[in-house]
């Protein structure tokens, strides 16, 4: 697995991203999505990572500043075809690799609360993410779980 900065300029990622759109907008209500577009991910406090076996794309995973010294996950996606292979534990370690690099001392997330969830939720609890209130701009939402690791 090769994991590398990306612009959205690869089509390949553009639909990935598209994808993973498409689900949030099938499994959460209108107010409850949170997912960043194509254009929020290419705003100067986003920074996009992609994941790659040769020219097969396996996921993304996204990294925003909310401020000096914290972070937010986003946008973490395994392609349909790359599933338990262990590529949203790569993107994951990437991701709290770089927020270390940055000085970042936590990092959140927000995620469902839906059974389609339930895979993210294992993911982020194995690396150590406890459940906590809501955080930056978010308000409670029976429709999502907030997480944070401190690092």
């Amino acid at each position: 697995m090769r994991i590398e900065a990306d612009d959205l300029s690869r089509p390949a990622v553009r639909a990935l991203i598209d994808e993973h759109l498409g689900d949030m907008h099938a499994t959460s209500p209108p107010e409850s999505i949170h997912a960043l577009t194509h254009d929020d991910l290419q705003a100067d406090h986003v920074s996009l990572w992609t994941v790659w076996d040769g020219e097969r794309l396996l996921g993304c995973g996204a990294l925003k500043e909310l401020g000096d010294h914290e972070g937010e996950i986003k946008t973490m996606r395994t392609a349909r075809d790359a599933r338990g292979q262990g590529v949203g534990s790569a993107v994951l370690a990437y991701l709290l690799s770089e927020a270390r690099r940055r000085g970042y001392r936590r990092v959140s997330l927000e995620t469902g609360t839906q059974d389609y969830f339930a895979a993210a939720h294992r993911l982020y609890a194995r690396h150590g993410f406890v459940e906590c209130p809501p955080f930056a701009d978010y308000v409670l939402d029976p429709n999502s779980t907030f997480m944070t690791l401190a690092l």
